[in-house]
């Protein structure tokens, strides 16, 4: 679910940072486990944050995962007991004016570009965005690469590591591991 989002100035319209009701309707059209993406369209993202305990527990109410942002976030520790997790740009002590300007278009935030529907994974490292028709297919190839790598790093624990092995080790891996070519593009 993709919205633009601006802190710096007032909204139009609407007294409360969270009374988007239309806002929560299209939300609600998008199929769960939903992944809410407000790209911060001001000059300088951040200054006010949208999310916070508050949007957490009505986004985790609604369905919601997981918020992803340019800008910035509030209220950690509420984010945290809500269960949803975050991905942001920074950490705000203030909403500031923050309001959704509109929602429902491509977005893009740190260089990945998301449409509402797009199947995204998000874990410490950060998010990033999976080809629906590959996704059945994601389970097995992370197994894959999951062993092969394991077995990389038992070989560099073991005495029996040499520079000579890890090459043809490497070599024979390399077949092995990542996505099928027509999916690495």
């Amino acid at each position: 679910m993709t919205a633009r989002i601006r802190s710096s100035s007032t909204p139009i319209g609407g007294r409360c940072y969270y009374d988007r009701v239309d806002w929560w309707s299209y939300l609600l059209t998008i199929p769960a486990p939903r992944f809410v993406v407000a790209e911060d369209v001001d000059h300088s993202p951040g200054l006010g944050a949208l999310f916070g305990e508050i949007h957490a527990y009505i986004s985790a109410a609604l369905g919601c995962a997981a918020y992803l942002s340019n800008g910035a976030v509030r209220d950690l520790p509420g984010i945290e007991a809500s269960g949803l997790q975050a991905f942001a740009g920074s950490v705000a002590v203030s909403h500031s004016y923050a309001h959704v300007v509109e929602f429902g278009e491509p977005v893009e935030i740190g260089g990945l570009k998301i449409k509402p529907g797009d199947l995204l994974h998000g874990d410490r490292h950060g998010v990033v965005c999976v080809p629906i028709p590959i996704a059945s297919e994601i389970p097995k190839v992370a197994e894959e690469i999951l062993k092969n790598e394991r077995e990389l790093i038992e070989f560099c624990k073991s005495d029996d590591f040499s520079l000579e092995e890890l090459s043809e080790k490497i070599q024979a891996a390399s077949g092995k591991i990542g996505l099928p070519e027509k999916y690495s593009k």
